[in-house]
């Protein structure tokens, strides 16, 4: 796992061939590569928030109490979870459409190696700032994409043309998939599973 994490970032058009020569299951997707990653962005909002805290016009930083704090985390990974899974989906279902014929598995692998940057930017919640993760997740977001419209080519076998809207298609639905989650987050908070602060 850890050598293609670190090949997606010198060197991402190799390691997209390596990752597709390879057969890995989804539940070994899972084990070795998401459950691990998905898990640095909420430990670190958890610790970020609860021992940090953010400064909004007052000297004494806000915080969150642990048991708020803990369920958001939960929520947030479950999300993150089901969330690599929908997009691997979706990247299955389309990719008939470009006369390409991947595995679930394959598609739910790219899914996972895809989100990666994502993943790694969650660092920056250690230290809860607007500016930093603003900074940090454009970052992060911005080479995502470009993983995602260099990979798709390569994983998916079909020309980079047909590439381009085959990757813009998934980066559409990304954005669906974001503002569900988001629709979510509103609908648990209406039902008293939110932030409870500490000042």
């Amino acid at each position: 796992m850890i050598h293609h994490v670190l090949g997606l970032f010198t060197h991402p058009d190799q390691e997209w061939k390596e990752i597709k020569g390879e057969e890995e299951s989804i539940g070994h997707m899972y084990l070795t590569h998401v459950l691990l990653l998905a898990a640095i962005p909420v430990v670190s909002a958890y610790i970020g928030t609860t021992q940090v805290g953010w400064a909004i016009g007052t000297a004494e930083a806000v915080k969150l109490t642990q048991s708020s704090a803990l369920q958001l985390t939960i929520l947030s990974y479950l999300a993150m979870l089901v969330g690599v899974a929908v997009m691997g989906a979706f990247i299955h279902w389309m990719a008939r459409t470009y006369d390409s014929n991947p595995s679930l598995s394959d598609c739910v692998v790219f899914a996972a190696y895809t989100a990666t940057p994502l993943f790694i930017a969650g660092l920056a919640a250690l230290y809860p700032s607007i500016w930093l993760g603003m900074l940090v997740g454009t970052a992060a977001i911005c080479y995502t994409v470009y993983l995602l419209y260099q990979g798709i080519p390569i994983f998916m076998d079909i020309p980079k043309e047909e590439g381009f809207m085959f990757s813009s298609s998934i980066l559409a639905v990304g954005l669906v998939v974001l503002v569900a989650m988001m629709a979510t987050s509103v609908i648990f908070w209406g039902m008293g599973v939110g932030p409870v602060y500490l000042r």
